[in-house]
């Protein structure tokens, strides 16, 4: 199997301004240094956005059936951002085109009991894309160093101890095939208040919203933190994190789509050789 890539934090890529560097130090992430309301890659027209973003839609879709006859690589997408970033909007706007075949859609909630019997790894490793699959992960591992650093329920030696393991997972997926795209959805506060009053507004939405989203919100600058620290420390060389601007749910899916469809067409993917025994065959 050839050796697999990542999202490249090469600096002549066009999102490599949205990828933060690894730090060795441990120190924590300038999130606030990146605006949620900028548009990068957007073409100043939203009309022309969308339609860009339906035409990229297509493009990985005819890309993944390439994926999956070539069965070289194996892609896993990580989707991770605080309540209504956009999360399923990205799988709906993004990947909702593309063919059941050879992918699959996880949206991680908390684990059962049988989950919390084993390392907090143990239900993730199940759920890796094997050869020619493609994976989206709605929230993933990356919970475990969020929700339990925010609530001080482990150490700050625990969360470091963690960094490193979930560094490690990568790694070793890397090394194994998997090419590993992680997308860190930024919205603003305001933008957050904006789509919560939305769910509460609009009884077809009541179904998304939870009184517990209000006291998660009420933790607000401990997630910034939160999120600010996991990403100094697990944007790797071989994994590294993308931060998507997304108070605009257009160009939310714009760059998302774009930095998918420039990986997948990075790998020169091919379909298997032809048949000879195929060649002139007529069917009756």
């Amino acid at each position: 199997m050839p050796s697999s890539s990542s999202a490249s934090s090469d600096d002549k890529l066009p999102w490599a301004a949205w990828q933060p560097k690894s730090s060795k130090s441990g120190k924590p992430f300038d999130l606030a240094s990146l605006d949620p309301g900028a548009k990068p890659f957007s073409t100043g027209n939203k009309a022309d956005d969308k339609a860009a973003v339906d035409t990229l839609a297509a493009e990985i879709d005819t890309l993944q059936d390439m994926f999956f006859a070539d069965r070289r690589f194996k892609l896993l997408v990580v989707l991770q951002g605080t309540d209504t970033s956009g999360k399923d909007g990205t799988v709906r706007g993004v990947f909702g085109r593309v063919s059941p075949l050879g992918v699959r859609t996880m949206s991680w909630t908390a684990p059962s009991e049988e989950e919390r019997r084993h390392d907090y790894l143990w239900r993730i490793h199940q759920r890796m894309p094997g050869a020619g699959e493609f994976m989206v992960f709605n929230r993933s591992h990356y919970e475990d160093v969020l929700v339990p650093v925010v609530n001080s329920w482990i150490t700050a030696d625990e969360t470091a101890q963690r960094y490193q393991q979930i560094n490690d997972f990568e790694r070793m997926l890397v090394e194994t095939g998997t090419t590993v795209l992680k997308f860190m959805l930024h919205i603003s506060a305001d933008e957050q208040k904006k789509r919560l009053q939305e769910r509460i507004d609009d009884e077809s939405k009541h179904w998304k919203f939870s009184l517990d989203d209000l006291s998660v919100r009420k933790q607000w600058d401990a997630y910034q933190k939160a999120y600010a620290a996991l990403l100094g420390a697990t944007s790797t060389a071989h994994a590294p994190w993308t931060v998507v601007p997304a108070d605009s749910k257009t160009h939310r899916n714009l760059m998302i789509a774009t930095v998918v469809r420039d990986t997948l067409k990075s790998m020169k993917l091919r379909y298997p050789p032809a048949k000879p025994e195929l060649k002139g065959l007529k069917v009756s």
